[in-house]
């Protein structure tokens, strides 16, 4: 079979890396416990902290009874967002904090000025130069840098209510110091009223005298050319001469219009006379009562004619007189119409006689008042500048007597009012032991059950090979039974009981044990659906040769029951017969593994002859590599593809440049120690004085052999007399070789 392996794909393997919380417990649990009772402690015995809240309501605070004349609230703007910072900004400026420390002889304090109470070890700091020297900060400072560490100033969300907070040891004085500094805000925007107040009377009392007098030069002025011009007024504010124009331009239209309607009625009696037409539509003659006589005279008459003409001719006397006198009615009326139009010519006559003289009046007003508006528009001048001189006077009077009163009283209402006061706390709100004590428990339980899970992991414990990886480039091909036959009469040819092992070994893996050949057998013969081939007998185990008394002898079973008894944390193999002993080591390696715990097996033989049968390989980077600075733990250290074990193979660096740095021998091994639960150390045909960089605490030194011969005797005697008089023999004889499956473990079969 030709193996090939890509173990270097990994995963991680969950179990392994949750597991390590349960194997861990006590540690985590003990520093958890340490850390809890340490924050405990520190929170049980550090200064408590007191806080105290005022709040202000910033906002007009005007009454409307003492409201200046002609204003109210919405005149005045509301605080924005910006106007709101900015109070917080002047909340804590140094001149309050001043006020306040200079009230409460906080400077008098040593929780404001570490100079009255400086301890040992910050007179120490300043001398080394670590912390700066406080004397060199003014005393006034200090106590305001104290102050601004203590106070926090800020705004309410979305609300015109600012908040101040202030810490301090003491509770009384943290409630003192907030409603102080509330105080002295409201206190200082009153002062800053009372002096805007006084700046305002002081600015206005010589401005007033001034316009007085110039109010008063103004209006005599005005006063002086209404005079000189002569622009006296008439009605509606104007000036005479342009009343006066009005008048006269009203009567000449009214004159006119009179002599056009007598031009027009004589005109129309005169053509109604010329053409013998009759006068009864003439309005004029109509309106006359000498005419109205006569029409009634003219109409009696036509009456009685008309009733004599019934029994009289025409040429009767009586009837002639009658049309006689109605002749001399028609002639009658015509010369009264006659009269009319003489009458109605001399009104038009005079009617424009009083035009004309209208006109020329006039045409004189005309000019009296082109002259008197150039006079006005000049008087109109005067007169507004003594108006908006007047108007100042009244206004500068108005907001003087206002200020004046206000300043007189001391009345000076500001834009903030104190809506809650800071009351004495009662808790302190630092330290908080519960949640500290809490926090710090959680935080250390947590941080130890990472720092665990990420040591497993980092240590490559916690990994396996990739589902498939290990056999993505594993090519079997067909596996009778017979061939192990050769091998089995290699081994009986050499007459040594392990030659088989040692023949094997050469040629890169070790032989089957019947039973695992049998089961193959079969499977191979079920899926190529032929006759199962009958497995062949095991091979007869050699009996080894007798040690020394002394020395005690046991199986790979027992060898590890013995490790995981004692508790050791180093199994150092030495084999004196060279690789082909080096089974025992692997082994035990594995044997350890299944019953649970972390091991490493270290390959330190020449030719890895220990790890060749873990990895099917010996091109993996490993301790020699390590050595030579070319890799890094997890570079080096790969998982057994038969079992749960890790294992550390030679490597592929130079040995003679590795070996120069032999003396991290140590430091690597105290490394892995912490690491794994049990680290195997395969040394090969090594000395006493050869392990003697390995071995440590806890360390077990076996003696691994095939059989019982006079090198191993030696070896077992040498390593007794350096030091090493526990050494326990161990021999694979009777156990599966290294790089075989076996049913029910972790395997790659």
């Amino acid at each position: 079979m030709s193996v090939q392996s890509s173990a270097a794909d990994v995963d991680v393997d969950l179990r392994q890396l949750f597991a390590s919380l349960g194997r861990n417990w006590l540690r985590i649990v003990v520093v958890t416990l340490l850390v809890t009772g340490l924050a405990f402690a520190l929170a049980w015995l550090a200064t408590p902290y007191y806080k105290a809240t005022a709040k202000l309501e910033i906002g007009s605070r005007e009454s409307e009874y003492t409201r200046p004349p002609g204003t109210n609230d919405d005149d005045k703007p509301i605080l924005d967002e910006q106007g709101v910072a900015t109070q917080v900004q002047i909340i804590s400026s140094p001149d309050i904090l001043k006020q306040v420390a200079t009230k409460l002889n906080l400077d008098k304090l040593p929780e404001f000025d570490e100079t009255l109470k400086m301890s040992a070890l910050g007179r120490v700091l300043v001398l080394v130069g670590l912390k700066s020297d406080p004397f060199d900060i003014p005393p006034e400072e200090r106590v305001l840098n104290a102050m601004h560490d203590k106070l926090n100033v800020y705004a309410v969300e979305k609300t015109r209510a600012i908040a101040i907070e202030f810490a301090s040891k003491d509770a009384k004085l943290a409630a003192a110091v907030a409603n102080g500094i509330a105080d002295a805000y409201i206190a200082s925007k009153g002062d800053a009223k009372l002096e805007s107040n006084a700046a305002a009377t002081d600015f206005l009392a010589p401005e007033i005298a001034d316009l007085q007098n110039r109010v008063k030069d103004a209006e005599a002025k005005v006063a002086a050319f209404r005079a000189q011009s002569d622009l006296l007024m008439g009605g509606n504010n104007a000036v005479l001469p342009t009343q006066q124009l009005a008048e006269l331009s009203s009567e000449l239209s009214r004159v006119r219009a009179s002599r056009a309607a007598a031009e027009a009625s004589a005109e129309s009696v005169r053509r109604a006379l010329q053409n013998g037409g009759s006068l009864d539509s003439v309005p004029e003659v109509l309106s006359s009562e000498l005419i109205q006589r006569l029409r009634e005279r003219q109409v009696e008459l036509r009456a009685n004619i008309a009733d004599l003409s019934t029994t009289l001719l025409d040429n009767h006397p009586r009837i002639r007189a009658l049309k006689s006198q109605l002749a001399d009615l028609d002639g009658q009326i015509r010369n009264e119409a006659q009269k009319i139009i003489r009458g109605l010519s001399a009104q038009a006559q005079t009617a424009r006689a009083r035009e004309d003289q209208l006109v020329a009046d006039v045409n004189t007003l005309k000019a009296a008042s082109a002259k008197a508006g150039e006079q006005q528009v000049q008087l109109d001048a005067l007169q507004r500048d003594a108006n908006v001189q007047r108007q100042q006077l009244e206004s500068y009077m108005t907001s003087y007597n206002a200020v004046a009163s206000r300043k007189d009283r001391r009345y000076s209402p500001v834009a903030a009012s104190l809506i809650a006061q800071a009351q004495v706390p009662s808790q302190p709100y630092f330290p908080k032991i519960g949640p500290i004590t809490g926090a710090a428990a959680a935080a250390s339980l947590l941080l130890m059950a990472i720092g665990t899970l990420l040591g497993e992991l980092f240590s490559g414990r916690a990994m396996r090979p990739a589902a498939g990886a290990r056999f993505a480039n594993i090519e079997q091909v067909s596996m009778p039974v017979a061939r192990t036959e050769p091998v089995a009469a290699e081994a009986e040819e050499d007459d040594g009981p392990f030659a088989a092992y040692e023949a094997v070994m050469r040629r890169g893996r070790l032989p089957e044990e019947p039973r695992m050949v049998a089961t193959r057998a079969m499977e191979a013969t079920r899926a190529m659906e032929v006759e199962p081939v009958e497995p062949t007998q095991p091979l007869p185990e050699p009996k080894p040769e007798p040690l020394p008394s002394r020395l005690g002898e046991i199986d790979v079973d027992k060898a590890a029951e013995k490790l995981i008894a004692s508790g050791a944390s180093r199994a150092i193999f030495v084999s004196p017969e060279g690789d082909e002993a080096a089974a025992s080591a692997v082994l035990v390696a594995r044997e350890v593994s299944d019953a649970g715990l972390r091991v490493l097996l270290l390959d330190l033989t020449a030719s890895g002859a220990a790890s060749r049968p873990m990895l099917d390989s010996s091109l993996f980077p490993g301790i020699t590599n390590l050595l030579a600075s070319e890799a890094q733990f997890s570079d080096v250290i790969h998982p057994d593809l038969y079992s749960d074990a890790h294992v550390v193979p030679v490597g592929t660096s130079d040995p003679v440049r590795a070996m120069r740095a032999a003396d991290r021998l140590p430091i690597i091994m105290q490394s892995l120690t912490t690491a794994y639960d049990l680290v195997v150390v395969e040394c090969g045909p090594a000395d006493a004085q050869g392990i003697g960089r390995l071995v440590g605490d806890g360390t077990e030194v076996f003696l691994s052999m095939l059989e019982a011969d006079d090198q191993v005797t030696q070896a077992a005697v040498k390593l007794i007399e350096n030091g090493y008089p526990n050494l326990t023999l161990v021999t694979p004889v009777g156990h599966e070789p290294p790089g075989t499956p076996v049913p029910g473990r972790r395997s790659a079969a």
